[in-house]
């Protein structure tokens, strides 16, 4: 089996909405350069005891946790992500901005060549923490991290999407629209 050993094509998708008949996104756009993404998935559980042991155990999802890294965050991207906005080249951060709910989309480089495609479906980001160093003798490059909580979409309870390349039942045209559009279950299921 292959092993993940790569990370690129951050995307996101802004949801524009999500109720019982569907959920629609924006056209997805590229972030800057992938470093990392760590995908946390939460659930909490509870243990029913009957009879001096456990009978059953009822779990139930919270989430999923995410933080991704990219070498840089454009002023354009920061303001997508926060809310915020950016007026002759300067971005301005307000108290009153709401960052947008969104789809979280890229794709991981397998030993084999191949790579596996995700989408997390809907979330949102924290704002964006800055550090700043002087410069030394040795540079030491600054990179942007993003913290964000996804959770399932409303439409169906759908969180997340994964496709392997090298999987033999997936349809090729699935994996080479990935970044145009975010996935619908009722396009995979015709």
């Amino acid at each position: 089996m292959a092993r993940q050993i790569g990370l690129r094509d951050i995307h996101i998708a802004i949801v524009t909405s999500d109720d019982s008949i569907e959920t629609v996104y924006e056209t997805p756009i590229k972030l800057e350069r992938a470093i990392s993404a760590k995908i946390s998935p939460k659930a909490n559980s509870d243990s029913i005891y009957s009879d001096d042991s456990i009978e059953d155990i009822i779990t139930s999802f919270e989430g999923v946790d995410v933080e991704i890294e990219v070498n840089q965050l454009s002023l354009e991207s920061r303001a997508k992500l926060q809310g915020a906005k950016v007026i002759k080249g300067v971005l301005i951060e307000n108290k009153n901005d709401i960052p947008p709910t969104i789809a979280l989309g890229f794709k991981s480089k397998k030993n084999s060549g191949k790579y596996r495609f995700v989408w997390l479906l809907k979330g949102k980001f924290e704002l964006v923490s800055d550090e700043y160093d002087t410069e030394s003798e040795k540079p030491k490059a600054q990179s942007a991290k993003l913290k964000g909580k996804f959770y399932p979409r409303d439409f169906d309870g759908n969180y997340r999407f994964i496709a392997d390349e090298d999987s033999i039942s997936v349809d090729a045209t699935i994996i080479s629209g990935w970044f145009s559009s975010v996935l619908n279950e009722a396009v995979l299921s015709q």
